[in-house]
């Protein structure tokens, strides 16, 4: 069985290209998109394939090393470093494990004697060695600069497509000083972690139902399908569809923040990895504003008939929750290296 044979069709997404030079043409797309799906693909943006395929390759190298090495990277307080199969349960009403999945986190990288390294989401990340992983460090604080730069240019046509100026969101309060995410992402194949091909009656799948957190994610993968996102997550039965891989592109989706932030007019689409077998890699970067940023209602988005649905929050108080209601307890691991 494959993945896509467990939805029902491969999804038509909208197809964003940064080198447009008809910024309405990419506003209008864009719009339709958020609208619809918040689902949408976006190319043409500057990261050449030679480097997204050594990121990929220096990935592969990391979650090929023995577990004893990985789990001296377990991920601490600050979300940093690695993540064990079945550590992150992201539909614990559907799933009867966590997801068959392993990653790492990278965040912005914040000297822990700067005062900035206080904050949630700042602070020193957790690097392997260099003599066990030489220059890999280097190639994902490039990647990590990178990503932000078209996770910006993205939050430009959102904000137009918002009716607001294009520069609303690269204020420093913003993504001036995002709290920017990237994770790896390892989905074992049935032949490493036997007879874990997903079953979505059974509760088993490489992730678990669940929208995203913050504002925007950028998604990469490999060539494997295994993306499925659901339009409508009130419906009976719920209707998955695939996301096709694009070569080159990433596969943008909106967070719950942002659909928070534009008062539910934009999507923040629920979706959820099956896998049928097979080894399946991708690279997500989540970005969401600044810790001491409040979400509250855009002024485009409210109205008489319309009112304001959230209260304010913070970005900070907001992904803090988020983070805890989906990971296990770092105790349940005894005591994880310093």
């Amino acid at each position: 069985m494959t993945n896509c044979a467990l939805a029902s069709h491969t999804t038509s997404l909208n197809c964003i290209s940064l080198s447009e030079a008809d910024i309405n043409k990419s506003v209008t797309l864009l719009k339709q998109a958020c609208l619809d799906s918040g689902f949408f693909y976006v190319i043409d943006h500057g990261i050449s394939q030679e480097f997204m395929d050594e990121v990929f390759a220096q990935s592969k190298k990391f979650f090929d090393l023995p577990t004893d090495d990985k789990m001296k990277l377990l991920r601490n307080e600050k979300h940093r470093g690695y993540t064990p199969i079945l550590d992150e349960t992201l539909d614990p009403d559907h799933q009867i494990n966590g997801d068959y999945k392993e990653g790492y986190y990278i965040g912005v990288e914040v000297h822990e004697d700067d005062p900035q390294a206080e904050k949630p989401f700042y602070g020193p990340n957790l690097w392997p060695s260099a003599d066990i992983l030489p220059g890999w460090r280097e190639t994902m604080e490039r990647y990590h600069k990178e990503a932000l730069r078209v996770a910006r240019a993205v939050a430009r046509i959102i904000a137009l497509a918002l009716d607001l100026d294009a520069g609303f969101f690269d204020k420093p309060e913003m993504l001036g000083e995002a709290i920017a995410t990237l994770r790896l992402l390892h989905y074992e194949g049935a032949n490493q972690f036997k007879g874990k091909i997903s079953n979505p009656e059974k509760g088993v799948f490489g992730a678990g139902a669940h929208s995203d957190y913050g504002l925007i994610t950028l998604l990469a993968t490999d060539d494997v399908a295994g993306l499925q996102i659901c339009k409508d997550r009130g419906a009976k039965p719920q209707v998955w569809e695939c996301v096709a891989p694009v070569k080159g592109g990433f596969i943008v989706n909106l967070g719950d923040m942002l659909e928070r932030w534009s008062n539910c007019i934009f999507r923040s689409t629920m979706h959820r990895v099956v896998l049928d077998g097979r080894e399946r890699y991708s690279i997500a970067y989540f970005v969401e504003p600044s810790h001491e940023c409040l979400v509250e209602c855009l002024p485009t988005c409210k109205s008489e008939t319309n009112p304001p649905k959230f209260p304010a929050v913070t970005c900070s108080a907001y992904l803090l929750q988020r983070y805890k209601d989906t990971h296990a307890d770092l105790s349940t691991y005894g005591k994880h290296p310093s």
